[in-house]
């Protein structure tokens, strides 16, 4: 079954995210948290600290971290700061600094790039996943779905891709370009022959920006699907599912039992 690699991370990759996200004011950071900018990290949040102490969360090469600035200005320490019975200040704080604001990006480059709605606009679940007009799986995946996209429940926001054949962003291109996407789509998914067709020059740049998109999240295959799930804190994070969903992956994924 196809499956992806998402290097560092175990929620969808935030590669990209991670390269556009910055302090807004980060020709004001202090010299030694400045010189790891400069060393390659991307700061992206400020946190008070103990003991005087600031904190920044920040990533490197997908690995999530927090900097710990010295009371004097000075210094800057990478790590963990544990306090005197052992428990970690750090994880939480690297949730909310780092990997909720990258998420938010990541989602909304989802939101941006161009897709085929399969279900409601008003579906009060959405679900973004790749999908390649050669790939088998991505059709089974819209079969499995039917129940919850039919009674309304959950959109499916198909990212065309062209990565499996040589006519793979031809056919994608033509889907995208159909007069009706969505009734063309719906037609390839249920077995209908595809044959590709020239497209506008608009066109093929939208499968190049999403084939893009895939390679700049460290995606590998499809389908692979991505959808939001609140954590305990109330904070919004992004799960994915690689290849065919299991049937109780499928289930969380589409957010209950089919209707």
């Amino acid at each position: 079954m196809p499956h992806i690699f998402l290097p560092g991370l175990r929620t969808l990759a935030l590669t990209v995210a991670m390269s556009s996200v910055s302090l807004s004011y980060a020709e004001e950071l202090p010299a030694p948290v400045q010189a790891l900018a400069n060393q390659g990290l991307t700061i992206h949040g400020q946190f008070e600290a103990p003991g005087g102490m600031r904190g920044y969360g920040a990533s490197a090469q997908g690995q999530e971290l927090a900097i710990y600035l010295t009371p004097d200005g000075e210094h800057a320490i990478i790590g963990t700061l544990m306090d005197d019975q052992g428990n970690d200040l750090t994880e939480a704080q690297i949730e909310e600094h780092v990997r909720v604001p990258l998420e938010a990006q990541t989602w909304a480059l989802l939101e941006e790039s161009h897709w085929i709605q399969d279900g409601d606009e008003n579906a009060p679940r959405v679900i973004y996943t790749f999908t390649d007009a050669n790939c088998p799986y991505c059709r089974q995946l819209w079969q499995q779905s039917r129940p919850w996209v039919e009674a309304g429940e959950v959109q499916l926001r198909h990212i065309m891709v062209g990565i499996l054949a040589p006519n793979s962003p031809a056919l994608a291109a033509t889907l995208l370009g159909a007069d009706d996407p969505a009734a063309a789509l719906h037609d390839h998914s249920n077995g209908d022959s595809l044959s590709a067709s020239a497209q506008p020059r608009d066109i093929e740049e939208q499968v190049y920006a999403n084939n893009q998109l895939f390679e700049e999240l460290g995606l590998y295959a499809t389908p692979t699907s991505a959808f939001q799930r609140e954590t305990d804190s109330g904070n919004l994070r992004i799960d994915r599912i690689q290849g065919l969903p299991s049937e109780e992956r499928l289930i969380e994924m589409m957010g209950g039992e089919a209707p």
